[in-house]
């Protein structure tokens, strides 16, 4: 279960994943009314948006099941749900209970 941006949401939509989108169905709430929604439905974060690592790793805010931050600058649409469909298949990858950090050259996580 998971929350996503507007492109990858209708990627992942496509394939009958469990997503949910955000921009779509509550535009314009705060960073802290997304981390709550994703905790109470047990969803992970994707997200353009690196506030979350601020308000997980330096406010304290309880975390959701994981933050998947996409820090890559310069993008086709699709890209970043090309890109998400072909790590969540990837062996020995997981986003739950991590902040995950990708950007053109890599992938760092860290516990949360």
């Amino acid at each position: 279960m998971r929350i996503f941006h507007c492109p990858v949401y209708r990627c992942c939509a496509k394939l009958a994943l469990d997503v949910k989108s955000i921009s779509e169905d509550k535009p314009s709430i705060s960073d802290a009314s997304v981390m709550e929604i994703a905790i109470r439905e047990n969803r992970t974060i994707l997200t353009f948006d690196r506030d979350y690592g601020e308000l997980v790793f330096r406010r304290g805010h309880r975390p959701p099941a994981g933050v998947v931050y996409l820090r890559i600058q310069h993008f086709q649409p699709d890209y970043p749900g090309i890109l998400l469909l072909d790590l969540i298949n990837k062996q020995g990858l997981t986003f739950e209970g991590q902040f995950t950090v990708i950007d053109e050259a890599a992938i760092r996580q860290r516990s949360i």
